[in-house]
């Protein structure tokens, strides 16, 4: 059904950003898990330079996961773009994975004082803006958060076009078709969606299940023993020391995508399930335990944390948080393809859209009930509810009335998978989840 593109794709979310930044003193940091895209993104900023009259010679690109710079040290670094450098040239620099060099901090910093460059990063994992190195580098970078492809950009990484077209009775709709004309239901290219996730590589293997589930089984592993067993070696730390721990702690978290969860929660379940036996000395692992190695699966992207708001009260709550994983297609990876639990996979999409729309998102939470997501950007908040379908009289309640309680003026919108009519109730918007993403 769905076709293999090899050609670099354009992600002008994220490349419209960088473009924003060109030719200005703060160092761009590009971040996101594993194969999201960031070396793609350095590729198209070069391209971007060269179709504005930038020169081949005016570029410094090193990616470090190459055997080229293996072992090399700050110091060779330094010595290796400064060899590089043209005087009276501005230059343009381009390090991807560069936290893979250690104190690389000290020559980026020493490439802003002595030359004329501008100067782009990725990385991979959280650390590489840890707190004494964002302090270094203090009003000095900005930080562009890369994601997994959206529903939109799946559908262009795969070769479809949108079109809208009248229906007999009026209504404006949106047609799908592919590079040879044939006509395809928006619904099932986004069940290959949710199925398959937003890997941008999943465009190169295609859409045949094992061939993505061994590109996702790369991505996964790639996450655990590099960016976060062998990073805390690196950094002398053994915090993070048991792989299978770590694994069971995944499972439990993609298991659980949009449930309250605390360390102690993942600790009593995973014993109670016999995923994680009882230690004669110790009991089950220490909490802090638990702690350190969610905090390590968000630095590394894999799963991202959401705080509860209180909406009376106007502030953030120190209880149970909720977490999403940044693919779905990495979930059901890891757990198998589950099509009844497709509440907490459209939630977990939503989110997703929100962060890449700008929003901070958070839980809501007024008297006993909670509302999905809080979106606030400087001049906006908006509260979403997400829900599959809302035929239940049971469910259309429980979906409007936290959204009734909230007395502001802002925007309220429920999210629906599968509704044959968009309405609205009492202020609140009724929205197809289909025209949300292709918003």
């Amino acid at each position: 059904m769905l076709k293999r593109q090899v050609a670099l794709k354009k992600r002008d979310l994220y490349l419209n950003q960088l473009i924003a930044f060109k030719d200005t003193e703060p160092v761009k940091v590009v971040t996101g898990i594993r194969r999201c895209g960031k070396s793609s993104l350095l590729k198209l900023m070069m391209q971007h330079l060269r179709e504005n009259g930038v020169a081949d010679h005016q570029m410094v690109c090193m990616n470090f996961e190459s055997m080229d710079y293996r072992g090399m040290s700050v110091e060779e670094l330094y010595g290796y773009v400064k060899e590089r450098i043209i005087a009276d040239k501005r230059m343009y620099l381009f390090f991807d994975e560069i936290q893979r060099i250690t104190d690389w901090q000290d020559a980026v910093n020493s490439f802003r004082v002595d030359f004329d460059c501008d100067i782009y990063i990725t990385g991979s994992n959280a650390y590489l803006l840890s707190s004494e190195i964002s302090t270094y580098l203090s009003g000095r970078y900005v930080e562009i958060r890369m994601l997994p492809l959206s529903f939109k950009e799946f559908l262009d990484f795969h070769g479809y076009n949108i079109a809208e077209y009248k229906s007999p009775v009026g209504e404006i709709r949106k047609r799908v078709t592919d590079e040879e004309g044939n006509v395809y239901e928006l619904k099932e290219l986004f069940e290959a969606y949710m199925r398959f996730g937003g890997m941008p590589g999943i465009a190169d293997v295609g859409l045949e299940q094992d061939k993505a589930w061994t590109l996702l089984d790369g991505v996964y592993n790639t996450v655990v023993v590099r960016d976060i067993l062998e990073r805390d070696k690196r950094r002398g730390q053994r915090q993070i020391t048991d792989a299978e721990l770590l694994r069971k702690i995944v499972l439990y978290l993609a298991d659980n995508i949009g449930n309250s969860t605390s360390a102690t929660s993942i600790s009593n379940t995973l014993v109670s399930k016999g995923m994680l036996t009882e230690r004669k000395r110790t009991g089950t692992p220490a909490v802090q335990t638990i702690q350190a190695y969610v905090a390590a699966l968000l630095e590394s992207y894999i799963f991202y944390e959401i705080k509860r708001f209180d909406i009376k009260g106007k502030g953030y709550l120190s209880t149970l948080g909720k977490y999403y994983i940044v693919d779905t297609g990495l979930r059901n990876f890891l757990l198998g393809y589950r099509n009844m639990d497709v509440g907490h996979a459209i939630e977990n999409i939503v989110y997703f859209e929100l962060l890449r729309r700008g929003y901070d998102v958070a839980v809501g939470k007024i008297g006993d009930r909670e509302v999905d997501f809080i979106a606030t950007k400087v001049d906006d908040k908006r509260y979403f509810q997400v829900t599959e379908n809302m035929d239940a009289e049971s469910t259309r309640i429980r979906e409007l009335e936290p959204l009734r309680q909230i007395r502001d003026s802002f925007e309220k919108n429920i999210i629906v998978l599968d509704s044959n009519t968009t309405m609205t109730q009492d202020g609140i918007k009724i929205v197809r989840l289909l025209d949300f993403l292709l918003e």
